[in-house]
């Protein structure tokens, strides 16, 4: 053995343990300084819901929450990378909230759907999450005030708009409070992992359908099955090591199952745009969306004469969707997105005379939107 060689790794290694040590120590300080800041970050809230509860305040903002967050990107220096902010600060949030009022959200169950994924997006995880069968059960929770919020999906990027959720803002009184975006990954799981023990797959019939090519070309041979959500397919797979189901990696840790592909989805560009409901809309933010919908009767040149307000005053569109009345032949309802908020003065002259065409016009809310 050479000698002076061992001694130098020993040395080496002895002065890296060193400074690592030191690195160490200061990162310690340097979370206990965060630790004493959020403390007092927490009795500052305390006091903030003191003086709502004083003044029959919302304890919601989520115009304040788009504000907090585009100022700390705006001054963040880095190394910490700026898509980190929001969701570490999105928890601090929620955590804050929790101590002035715990907020009580509805969401498309069972645990771990994609519903529920874009609920704690968007609320954090110091929230109670209360999981309902359906939509139309959404809408009830919060329309008898057993929950603050609801959260619903209403359009894929691959699939298109879900139906049920539109129907639903016709009867409902309901507001649209926010949106969520959130990028959808599918993955093949089970409990076993491996692929030969796969004899049939369940999935969600919407993930079924972005995961169809995939599917045809790797499992050609295998029964692929409907049921009620993603969420369902994994608790299944959990409880059958011949089941498959295409879900969420949250679903997989969830109901202990093992990945055995990931990203299975058709189209890697693939988002699903959920809904906030409640009873009260927020503050204009500064980068607001209006969503509204309107009915007409079919006519020749009609939906051109609806839609000439919005260009007129220079009011962006950025979706239109048309459904059929049920209970009036060849009448329709339309639903549109706009840029802006309820209180802008263009805004307000297109709505206005849109009103005057329309057999009926509603605004189903003004929002921050999701960046």
């Amino acid at each position: 053995m050479d000698t002076k060689k061992f001694n130098n790794k020993v040395d080496h290694n002895l002065n890296l343990q060193g400074e690592l040590g030191v690195l160490r120590e200061k990162i310690d300080q340097i979370d206990t300084e965060i630790l004493d800041l959020l403390n007092e970050r927490a009795k500052k809230a305390i006091k903030i819901a003191k003086t709502k509860i004083a003044n029959k305040m919302e304890f919601y903002a989520p115009d304040r929450e788009l504000k907090i967050y585009e100022r700390l990107v705006n001054i963040n220096k880095g190394p910490f990378p700026d898509r980190a902010i929001k969701p570490v600060f999105k928890e601090i949030i929620s955590a804050s909230l929790s101590l002035e009022k715990p907020i009580h959200v509805a969401y498309l169950g069972p645990k771990a759907t994609f519903t529920h994924l874009a609920s704690i997006s968007h609320f954090g995880q110091s929230s109670n999450f209360v999981q309902k069968r359906n939509i139309p059960e959404i809408f009830s929770e919060v329309e008898r005030d057993r929950v603050d919020f609801g959260v619903v999906p209403i359009e894929n990027s691959t699939e298109g708009v879900v139906s049920n959720t539109l129907d639903m803002f016709i009867e409902s009184n309901l507001k649209i409070c926010a949106e969520i975006l959130l990028e959808i990954s599918h993955h093949l799981m089970s409990k076993t992992g491996k692929m030969e023990d796969i004899e049939k797959v369940y999935s969600h019939p919407h993930a079924i359908a972005q995961c169809r090519n995939w599917l045809d070309r790797n499992l050609p041979n295998i029964p692929i099955i409907d049921v009620a959500s993603t969420a369902l397919a994994a608790k299944s797979a959990s409880d059958d090591h011949s089941v498959a189901a295409i879900a969420s990696e949250y679903a997989a840790s969830c109901y202990d199952l093992k990945i055995v592909k990931r990203k299975t989805e058709d189209n890697i560009n693939n988002f699903t745009r959920f809904l906030v409901i409640g009873k009260r809309e927020p503050e204009k933010s500064g980068n607001d969306k209006i969503s509204i919908m309107f009915s007409i009767k079919d006519e020749v040149g009609i939906l051109y004469r609806m839609l000439e307000p919005f260009a007129k005053n220079n009011v962006n569109l950025t979706k239109i969707e048309s459904r059929p009345l049920k209970k009036k032949a060849w009448e329709y309802m339309f639903f549109l997105d706009l840029e802006g908020h309820i209180s802008d003065k263009n805004v307000k002259k297109a709505l206005e005379e849109l009103d005057k065409k329309s057999l009926f016009l509603k605004v189903l809310g003004s929002y921050p939107r999701s960046n």
